[in-house]
């Protein structure tokens, strides 16, 4: 496993790399003003809403709403994930990605490449045996599976015994360890083991490199179970892996779309008759995980089930796992293929011209999520419209700001009769929010807290990093309950240990955080007059000094109710007439 790449590496990349140049290469832009255009690469349009600015080095579209940095346009455009489109601007500037080769690291690789080369021999095994066993063969045969198709997914056939990979591989210590632990090999002493997978057709699972890393066995005859997985393992982890999904990306530069079904032959079955773009999320409901992995890569995902009502279970199961990480540009939809019928059967049944017109007509989610309610809720009467409200609102909260989110709280509105600023009020996004006057105390600063304050302070800092060695932020911030607060202390530390910092590598410090969209969306805010260095400074420091009120305010309130209640310990004694002193 190599090791991590170092962040300085990274922001020095980001910090070299021209937004402009990046895109360019790959959607032609036009200079307009300060700022470049472009028809969106992310949706269909005729009038170019899609802008890149050189300034922030940050695109942003206000059609389908799709903005980053060129990381993130990369990640967007080519379907890469974050290492892999650090790699590829790297060689764009002819760049050598360095790994950071710590002990750990080290210690990590040692520990794990041992569990890939023993997968790997075990994977030829099984394949060989594939080839020698008429009876696995015949099976396939009946499956309607070519040889082509199971050497593509390396397919393979464990036989019918107790110790088939140890006698392969050698019962030494060495390979003992390694078949215990990628659970190939389960021991109940020291003088009885055992092969986990018996006369069973195999199906390797792969990683986004190739490497065989578990496996899922189908038995052959009648038997429980049908289906047997591999256990987590150092470098298995079922709900972030999906089957099939290697192969996906192999078979289509350009992958547009993944159908997301349950069983492993499903996905070979569908591979076999020409949709080789099928998944199949490892026996247990779609993970989050799995959807935000599949997203990275495609712009929709069909998820394809049976019609009963364990399909049905687990398409909303789904559609829950999909709804924080649904924005604008991405889309979900629901296949339920007639009781009976498996997207095996189905495909044999009927071939591909007809499945994939099935595929074409998928529900969308939107039309899903509300007919599933509806069906549950009679709507007809008040107290069913307010059932259908209560039900929908904090579905509909957990979706990202988006355009999608509006039209979605827009249906809703439509279907029970409340207006959208109601619905929005009981679960409110958790941007920071605009501030509100305080009312004045005697013993309290009388200055208003101007709205919008925090908001400002944070995308002024993220535009122009510099400010942060222009006021100082108080340490107080960080544990602050007043939203936004914290982000806003965050982002200034990490600039005052990163003075050279950019601002496009400041915000990729925060792509995995929580705080990541209310991030990207800031970075896109213009602050009134605040066009000119001096001008942007006075404006930063005026929102920190309003800030650092409202934050004593509040402390001082907080403070005084706890010395009329419960008393106050010696340090907040000293703090509460520090800010008496005001």
């Amino acid at each position: 496993m190599a090791g991590r790449i170092p962040q300085s590496f990274i922001d020095d990349l980001i910090a070299r790399a021209d937004i402009v140049e990046v895109i360019n290469t790959r959607v032609p832009l036009k200079k307009k003003g300060r700022e470049y255009t472009a028809c969106c690469p992310f949706h269909n349009e005729k009038t170019p809403s899609f802008t890149v600015s050189e300034a922030k080095q940050f695109y942003h579209c206000f059609g389908c709403g799709a903005h980053g940095t060129a990381i993130g346009f990369l990640m967007e455009y080519e379907h890469l994930d974050f290492v892999d489109a650090i790699e590829t601007l790297a060689a764009e500037y002819h760049l050598e990605v360095p790994r950071e080769d710590s002990a750990d690291a080290r210690h990590a690789r040692d520990e794990r490449q041992p569990l890939y080369d023993a997968l790997d021999q075990a994977s030829q095994l099984y394949q060989q045996q594939l080839r020698q066993s008429e009876r696995a063969i015949r099976y396939l045969k009946q499956r309607g599976l070519s040889g082509d198709i199971a050497k593509r997914y390396r397919l393979g056939y464990a036989p019918d015994g107790w110790q088939f990979l140890l006698d392969g591989m050698g019962d030494n210590p060495s390979n003992i360890k390694n078949l215990k632990a990628t659970g190939m090999v389960i021991e109940k002493s020291s003088s009885k083991r055992y092969d986990r997978f018996r006369d069973r057709i195999m199906f390797p699972i792969l990683d986004r490199r190739g490497r065989t890393i578990a496996f899922g066995g189908r038995i052959i005859d009648q038997g429980e179970p049908k289906y047997l997985n591999s256990p987590e393992t150092p470098i298995f982890h079922k709900g972030y892996e999906l089957y099939g999904f290697y192969e996906a990306r192999q078979s289509e530069r350009n992958l547009q779309r993944i159908v997301v079904v349950e069983g492993y032959m499903d996905v070979v079955a569908l591979a076999q008759h020409g949709i080789g773009y099928a998944v199949a999320s490892l026996g247990t409901a779609t993970t989050r995980d799995q959807i935000q992995k599949l997203f990275r890569s495609v712009p929709e995902i069909i998820f394809c089930y049976d019609g009963d009502q364990a399909g049905h279970k687990a398409a909303w199961r789904a559609l829950e796992n999909s709804l924080p990480i649904l924005r604008d540009g991405l889309e979900a939809r629901f296949l339920f293929l007639p009781d009976g019928e498996d997207p095996d059967s189905m495909v044999r049944k009927e071939g591909r011209d007809a499945f994939e017109a099935r595929l074409q007509n998928a529900i969308p989610l939107s039309e899903f999520l509300f007919e599933r309610l509806q069906q549950e809720i009679d709507t007809r009467s008040v107290d069913g419209k307010a059932r259908l409200a209560e039900r929908a609102r904090p579905l509909l909260a957990s979706l990202p700001d988006s355009v999608f989110r509006d039209l979605m709280y827009q249906r809703l509105s439509d279907l029970v009769g409340i207006s959208e600023t109601k619905l929005h009020r009981e679960h409110a996004v958790t941007e920071p929010q605009p501030e509100q006057p305080q009312p004045a105390s005697p013993r309290r600063s009388n200055r208003e807290v101007k709205q919008n304050a925090t908001r400002d302070a944070i995308a002024l800092l993220l535009q122009h990093p510099a400010l942060a060695m222009e006021a100082e932020i108080p340490d107080s911030f960080a544990t602050a309950s007043i939203q936004g607060f914290a982000l806003l202390h965050a982002l200034y530390q990490t600039i005052r240990n990163n003075p050279a910092i950019t601002s496009s590598a400041l915000l990729e410090r925060w792509r995995d955080k929580q705080e990541f969209t209310i991030v990207q969306k800031l970075m896109q805010r213009n602050v009134f007059g605040t066009d000119e260095k001096d001008s942007r400074i006075a404006v930063f420091s005026d929102a920190i000094q309003r800030l650092t009120s409202k934050y004593n305010d509040e402390r001082f309130e907080a403070l005084e109710n706890k010395l009329k209640q419960n008393g106050l310990n010696e340090a907040e004694l000293e703090e509460y007439k520090a800010l008496l002193r005001r």
